[in-house]
């Protein structure tokens, strides 16, 4: 399964600050320090199911997050290949567990036009769209997450949410039966993420994470979601961390808010 996948990024051990320019070492990631996730609990999340042009295989690939009854908000860096064909990913929904037998079609895929293959994630703009080839109706398992106003900050500290399937310590793969986690981390200060990464934080980045409360290998493309005024907003759109998930140092996600003029115009126009 595709959990791992080595990016062009600054290698980080322990705690130690790193400010040399961006070299190999940083991977996607997923959860650690969570416990299994309740049913419908989260029913915004989606997983992506990606075919293996070798293999033919479909490959449980990546997070993501339903923000309208017909589009996904995910990572650019999950979508594999310079010019990806719909035909290639599908989209679970409603769904603890991986499962590609009730996974949906993609009729358009839409990286941010800022985002380079040959740089990665350490470009920036780490944010992808795919439109669904139908509108998916709302239940107890299936809803979109709201998207917060362009004004909207959260001051360090915020207890926020991060969920996926990814891995649950370093080097050891969500076990079976694979069901959802969660986790409870804090939003950690710019200056303070910046002393582990260094100049590859930029402004449309944010970073999460406390002590044993970090992103993992696996996840990559699943949501942050933090409560505003009585309802969840999705802040955040996992992107990376340090490789072997060291367990004291931040997740960081393409920042939502950075993107809502790109998000809202594609799905005004579609409409």
């Amino acid at each position: 399964m595709l959990w791992l996948l080595v990016l062009t990024l600054p290698c980080l051990g322990g705690s130690v600050p790193v400010t040399s320019d961006p070299g190999p070492g940083t991977e996607l990631v997923g959860i650690m320090g969570g416990h299994a996730a309740a049913d419908g609990k989260w029913p915004w999340q989606v997983g992506l199911w990606v075919r293996n042009q070798t293999s033919s295989q479909w490959i449980f690939n990546c997070g993501g997050s339903l923000i309208h009854p017909q589009w996904v908000l995910t990572a650019a860096h999950c979508i594999p290949g310079r010019n990806p064909e719909t035909r290639h990913i599908k989209v679970q929904l409603g769904r603890l567990r991986p499962s590609y037998s009730d996974s949906v079609q993609v009729a358009r895929i839409i990286r941010h036009p800022k985002y380079r293959l040959e740089m990665g994630v350490s470009g920036g703009a780490d944010v992808a769209l795919l439109k669904l080839e139908a509108p998916v109706q709302p239940s107890n398992l299936v809803r979109w997450i709201r998207l917060p106003p362009a004004s909207l900050s959260f001051p360090p500290g915020t207890r926020c949410w991060v969920t996926g399937w990814g891995h649950i310590a370093p080097g050891v793969p969500l076990p079976p039966p694979q069901n959802l986690q969660e986790v409870e981390v804090p939003i950690v200060a710019d200056e303070i993420c910046r002393q582990q990464y260094g100049n590859v934080l930029k402004d449309d980045m944010l970073c999460a994470g406390s002590e044993g409360r970090v992103a993992c290998p696996g996840d990559s493309g699943g949501p942050l979601v933090c409560k505003w005024r009585g309802s969840w907003v999705q802040v955040g759109v996992v992107s990376f961390g340090p490789k072997y998930c060291v367990p004291n140092v931040p997740t960081v996600y393409a920042r939502v808010t950075s993107f809502l003029p790109w998000i809202r115009g594609h799905i005004r126009s579609s409409s």
